[in-house]
């Protein structure tokens, strides 16, 4: 296990490899519309789908819509085409209505910026409203995806079973002041250095530090 005094060393040579990288398609979306509406609709339309059709998708939908009230007046079929060929694109249109409906009905057309309130909405989990609260709110959370569960684990940083497990084990080690940037952070690095299989270990700025745990094959 790598010691909690090397975790702000790793996160600045990270920080500073990546600082050239455009953001991550929901950090986009939250820097460009200052919406926590619009992140919440571009989190759901992530899932499962790769960065390069999300924000596309994202953007041909907040050219219909930007308001919750604005998206009900958008039939299914309008959403579904300005987000194909988003994974589930027919299952997301259909919760980006009911989103939007219990978001005007109970809260005043305003999305929470709770973590209570958010996991109340049909659909939103842990790593959703972590990231609206973090892209959307500017407040902390710890988001954890498919990048920062495996990154973490293969650094040696924690030694957990499931994104879950991994996120209180980071509420717990990681220093709060790191909580904002963790993820977009690890998303950039997981999407192009360490990926999931045959890591690009040799050009690693952190190789020296990590204790590469789980990594058979390697570049």
């Amino acid at each position: 296990m790598i010691s909690n005094k090397a975790m702000p060393i790793i996160i600045r040579r990270l920080k500073k490899a990546v600082s050239d990288w455009p953001s991550p398609s929901v950090t986009l979306v939250g820097k460009k519309w200052k919406s926590p509406y619009l992140v919440l609709v571009s989190c759901l339309l992530s899932l499962r789908t790769k960065d390069s059709t999300t924000l596309p998708a994202s953007e041909r939908l907040f050219g219909l819509a930007t308001t919750p009230q604005a998206m009900l007046k958008l039939s299914f079929k309008a959403i579904e085409r300005a987000i194909f060929p988003v994974g589930f694109y027919r299952t997301k249109a259909r919760r980006i209505k009911g989103i939007s409906a219990d978001i005007i009905e109970r809260f005043g057309a305003q999305v929470p910026d709770t973590m209570e309130g958010l996991l109340s909405l049909k659909g939103v989990g842990p790593k959703t409203a972590n990231l609206v609260l973090v892209e959307g709110f500017g407040k902390y959370g710890v988001c954890v995806d498919t990048h920062v569960h495996r990154i973490s684990n293969r650094l040696g940083f924690v030694a957990t079973r499931s994104p879950e497990e991994t996120e209180r084990e980071l509420r717990r080690k990681l220093p709060k002041r790191y909580w904002k940037d963790y993820n977009a952070l690890l998303v950039l690095w997981g999407q192009n250095i360490c990926r999931p299989i045959s890591p690009r270990c040799s050009i690693c700025a952190v190789k020296d530090l990590c204790a590469r745990v789980g990594v058979t094959v390697h570049r």
